[in-house]
């Protein structure tokens, strides 16, 4: 019986060894038409001491950028409990649709930037009970509802991300993401504008987007190359190779013909205090004008088409708050 358990043993780590080299070994022809885009925070720019219109406008006209992926937050739609106010998302999108940019709106609580989930005071507050959270998901839903509604006729829309990276555990959240929940507003989402696609995203390092795949109708990844790793208060650069994107796509798309693409590349620096405190000497050791070109060319030799970097608002402040406009005018080249 023993030999028995070793040969099976074995065998799972042949098979799992066989598998690590196929999704490791080999190269992809890079991706020629790369479609970029940027993502876009309004609080991120605030954060940095921007005025976020204005970075927002220099993204579409300065920088010239065709796609824009907007992230959305419950907070500051919703702060009093059933007083909606889309004044400053109404106004990204009338912007972007004026010059014709296709947006992808990020929408839920878990939208991205920290701290990752955007609950309003009013649900952060309550007494976090069985009953009360029941609650709060409802409230979710009932936000998700009157966001889809209200844009879902407007053609500059071209996807719905539902939440930001849902399966990975980061951030601080009172809501709880599972399985069943995300599955009921995706659902939630299709029900109320079916012509549109429902995107799930996830982590590229840490997953093989089976899940993503199983909800959404398309995939979106991170791609992230030198990061500080918390836990042992080092930073790393990830030992993957550009194929280990390119394999996991295929699989996707065989198994589930679903699409997937960039959308969150590291483009900006990582620190162990947020980037407006961190001084630049630290900055430059996970961001600089090279490791960002080295991001790019990565990029495109996982053989991915589409592609949105993560970053484009710390560009802006180095531009207009530090001087250095060498990695604002390196990305121009790219959506000229």
């Amino acid at each position: 019986m023993r030999r028995i358990i070793k040969m099976i043993i074995f065998g799972i780590l042949n098979i799992i060894l066989l598998f690590a080299g196929y999704l490791s070994i080999g190269t992809v022809k890079p991706a020629a038409d790369i479609s970029w885009g940027v993502n876009f925070s309004q609080k991120h720019a605030k954060y940095l001491g921007l005025d976020w219109q204005g970075t927002y406008l220099a993204l579409l006209d300065e920088l010239g950028v065709k796609k824009i992926k907007i992230l959305t937050f419950w907070d500051l739609i919703e702060q009093k409990e059933g007083k909606y106010d889309f004044g400053d998302l109404d106004w990204q999108i009338e912007q972007a649709q004026k010059r014709g940019i296709n947006v992808l709106l990020v929408v839920g609580v878990k939208t991205g930037r920290w701290p990752e989930c955007h609950e309003p005071e009013w649900i952060r507050v309550q007494n976090q009970s069985a009953s009360w959270r029941i609650k709060s998901r409802n409230f979710l839903l009932e936000y998700l509802e009157k966001i889809i509604n209200r844009y879902k006729d407007n053609k500059t829309i071209w996807a719905w991300q539902v939440e930001n990276e849902p399966f990975f555990p980061f951030g601080e959240c009172s809501i709880r993401l599972d399985k069943n929940f995300l599955k009921k507003e995706t659902e939630l989402i299709k029900s109320l504008d079916p012509t549109r696609p429902a995107i799930i995203s996830d982590s590229g390092e840490f997953s093989f987007w089976i899940k993503a795949a199983k909800l959404g109708d398309m995939v979106s990844t991170t791609l992230h190359r030198k990061v500080l790793f918390g836990e042992i208060k080092a930073y790393i650069t990830y030992p993957l190779r550009p194929i280990f994107y390119w394999r996991r796509a295929q699989i996707i798309k065989k198994f589930f013909g679903k699409e997937v693409f960039v959308g969150e590349l590291q483009a900006e620096p990582w620190c162990p205090q947020g980037i407006a405190d961190c001084l630049p000497e630290e900055q430059k050791k996970t961001m600089s004008l090279e490791q960002f070109q080295k991001n790019v060319r990565f990029a495109r030799d996982t053989g991915l088409k589409e592609i949105y970097f993560w970053g484009a608002e710390w560009w802006y402040w180095m531009k207009e708050k530090q001087n250095q406009l060498e990695i604002w005018e390196e990305a121009k080249k790219l959506f000229q």
